[in-house]
């Protein structure tokens, strides 16, 4: 970029803009401190246009933008040497009381500002301007949200970092180091796609974990019964009638069993979509007819609840964190397994073959043959072959769900939501029927 182009009006206004914007942000976050340290709304849009400027002057190899930035890192040094040896009374926290001799924060807040004020001009002028708007913004959302991360940061154990460090190894490790090449003749998957479904379907149970971990905590059985569904019905279904038996207000318990698999209906619609789209748009409409039945049902046991409890608190209960290193590595063998099955299957049996798998996969976990199909095996399988098996899964997984409902929450509490999850599964087998025009 010449320096004519660089030092164009336009940007020359945004880099002053965003100075005065970071200024404006630090001086906040400093407001209660007693020293003042160097920067603010006059000191950082001339740091940006200072850094600019010296980028402007000799942009080939940067020479005097470095020099600028060692004179400042090292008069930030200087102070930062000085802060750490002041010693003053400031309060350690807001309405905490006076401390005596307290140490100054050793913070470094106020040299990384400077220091990013200096850059933010050069970054103006040689990166497009959503790059400086955005690190200007980022920056500022970090300074304001002191308060809140800090209260996020304590809120955290060491289980849930040691499970975001799980999370980063599945996509950011595992992922690109898996080849992309068929290893064999079995099966055209390759291992690649293989851990691509399980971070599709890893990132979707991470994600209703977090929401229900962190930002909808108290929001009610519903709420949890949802969320739960995104990543596994079958074990929501299991808590929450075990949870129903002996409950005094049974009907929202009921509603929210129903609740969890209507949004599995939904997760199937997302996880297909992500690896095959025309089978996405194949199984649309009887998905939806049978989400909406679902939640229609759910609404319906919610409202014919006893309104003498609507009032009274429910039982909270931590969510189960469903993402685990041996939860993938089964759920990658399981895709796998089913993916050379149904390929065998489906040469040796024909369609009758791939239901057949369908419907016992149901009964075991439904996801990895849902996505076999949808990324492994569509493109050899008609589509509506390919969302009928799909519809057979989920019925089967139904039916499983149903049963597990009887038995662990009771007849009594039970029926009502075992017999709108066997609707269910009658649902999606009609559904089969009419799709293959058997009806």
């Amino acid at each position: 970029m010449s320096a004519a182009l660089a030092l164009s009006p336009e940007r020359l206004a945004v880099l002053l803009a965003l100075g005065f914007f970071l200024g404006l942000a630090f001086e906040e976050y400093f407001a209660r401190s007693k020293m003042k340290p160097p920067g603010g709304v006059r000191t950082f849009p001339l740091l940006a246009l200072t850094g600019a400027l010296l980028y402007a002057l000799e942009p080939e190899n940067g020479v005097l933008l470095l020099g600028g930035l060692a004179i400042l890192g090292a008069w930030l040094s200087l102070y930062y040497r000085e802060r750490l040896a002041t010693r003053h009374n400031e309060p350690i926290g807001e309405g905490a009381p006076e401390a005596a001799d307290a140490r100054f924060d050793a913070g470094i807040m106020a040299p990384v500002g400077n220091i990013l004020a200096f850059l933010i001009g050069p970054i103006t002028l040689a990166e497009p301007l959503w790059v400086a708007v955005s690190v200007a913004v980022a920056a500022v959302l970090f300074t304001g949200a002191r308060e809140s991360l800090h209260a996020l940061a304590a809120s955290l154990g060491s289980s849930e970092l040691v499970t975001l460090g799980k999370f980063l190894i599945i996509i950011g490790i595992v992922l690109p180091l898996v080849p992309n090449e068929p290893v064999t003749s079995l099966t055209d998957i390759t291992p690649y796609e293989v851990w691509l479904a399980v971070v599709a379907v890893s990132t979707l149970s991470y994600a209703s974990y977090l929401v229900q971990r962190f930002i909808a905590p108290s929001h009610g059985v519903l709420i949890s019964a949802a969320l739960g569904g995104l990543y596994s019905s079958t074990a929501t279904t299991v808590v929450l009638s075990r949870r129903a038996r002996g409950t005094a207000s049974p009907a929202r318990m009921q509603a929210a069993i129903v609740l969890s698999t209507a949004v599995m209906f939904l997760r199937i619609m997302a996880v297909v979509a992500v690896f095959n789209l025309p089978l996405a748009l194949a199984l649309l409409p009887s998905v939806a007819v049978l989400c909406l039945l679902g939640l229609a049902i759910s609404a319906y046991l919610a409202w014919r609840g006893d309104p003498s409890a609507d009032g009274q608190p429910e039982k909270k209960e931590e969510p189960t964190n469903p993402l685990e290193i041996s939860t993938a590595i089964v759920f990658a063998s399981l895709f796998i397994a089913l993916s050379i099955a149904v390929a065998w299957a489906r040469a040796h049996f024909g369609e009758s073959g791939v239901f057949a798998l369908g419907v016992l996969s149901g009964f075991t976990d439904v996801d990895p043959f849902v996505l076999s199909m949808a990324q492994g095996t569509a493109h050899a399988t008609h589509l509506d072959v390919a969302a009928a098996a799909i519809l057979l899964a989920a019925a089967s997984n139904n039916i499983l769900k149903g049963s597990y409902t009887l038995a662990f929450a009771g007849r009594q509490v039970g029926l009502k939501p075992a017999l709108a999850l066997f609707l269910l599964a009658a649902g999606g087998v009609l559904s089969v029927l009419f799709m293959l025009g058997r009806l």
